[in-house]
């Protein structure tokens, strides 16, 4: 995976003139010749590589920092393309844009964060590669989009001792913040047990929180028939409940069709998470 995202911009024209272009401005005219070296594999440890190791690797010398500058600067100019794009076609009218960004959380301690600097989110221990992707969102009046708030890291580093999307949201989160930015929340499983419900609650809780009264959604995704079992389906409603309790956001019930449901204590629930469902 490392290796292969930055062999890519070999057989692009358009990158690789960008890439000589851009050292050739810099005078190290060697530099825009290609892709780093030593970035390995999908079967490599990144730790075990020349490009991503934390002590001595080449993603921290000068040559790597003009690298992943240069390819994040790529993303961003392109993400400034559709941000510039989609404001104008919908300017002045009532339709609301989102952006969503990708959850890459797998290496996240690392001091180098090798799956997001290939994804082109030049962020590492020592620099936040979110906070320029945030001010673009919101130059555009965008509100941001991500998932993994049911995720925790106590549970993920048993399969992933260097993942931490805890972290990884955090961060981003803070980055929201510091923007201004609107957000909508996802889960990213199905898991459905109470640990992940309480954990949606307190990263809702870490953006929402404060003077100031941030506007944020929830988007429950990945539905499947298992949420409409009996104790499934009341560890949700209570969870829904939970959220609008807490001021996380004040769900506006309301009628949806002609679905009917039993259960008096639930019914509001259920018809604005029907609603949800439909139109989500």
């Amino acid at each position: 995976m490392f290796n292969f995202c930055f062999v890519l911009l070999a057989t692009c024209q358009y990158m690789l003139a960008s890439l000589n272009a851009s050292a050739r401005n810099i005078g190290m005219r060697e530099w825009g010749n290609g892709g780093p070296f030593g970035t390995g594999s999908l079967m490599h440890n990144p730790e075990h590589t020349d490009f991503f190791k934390n002590d001595g690797g080449s993603w921290d010398t000068p040559y790597g920092k003009f690298f992943l500058e240069w390819y994040s600067d790529m993303l961003l100019l392109h993400g400034e393309r559709i941000c510039r794009e989609a404001e104008t076609i919908f300017r002045g009218t009532e339709v609301h844009i989102s952006a969503k960004l990708a959850a890459i959380h797998w290496h996240y301690v690392t001091q180098s964060h090798p799956s997001e600097l290939t994804a082109g989110y030049y962020n590492t221990f020592n620099r936040d590669g979110y906070l320029p992707i945030a001010r673009m969102f919101s130059k555009y009046g965008f509100s941001m989009c991500c998932s993994c708030f049911e995720m925790q890291d106590a549970i993920m580093q048993k399969i992933n001792p260097d993942g931490s999307p805890e972290g990884f949201l955090r961060q981003l989160l803070l980055a929201a913040r510091l923007c201004d930015l609107s957000l909508e929340g996802q889960n990213f499983s199905t898991n459905l047990d109470d640990g992940a419900f309480t954990q949606v609650l307190k990263m809702s809780k870490f953006y929402s929180n404060g003077i100031e009264k941030r506007p944020f959604s929830f988007n429950f995704v990945r539905m499947d028939k298992r949420l409409f079992e009996s104790r499934n389906w009341d560890r949700f409603t209570r969870f829904v409940r939970q959220m609008s309790n807490g001021n996380i956001f004040r769900a506006r019930l309301y009628s949806v069709g002609d679905i009917r449901f039993k259960a008096a204590p639930v019914m509001a629930e259920a018809r604005l998470l029907y609603h949800l469902y439909q139109y989500s």
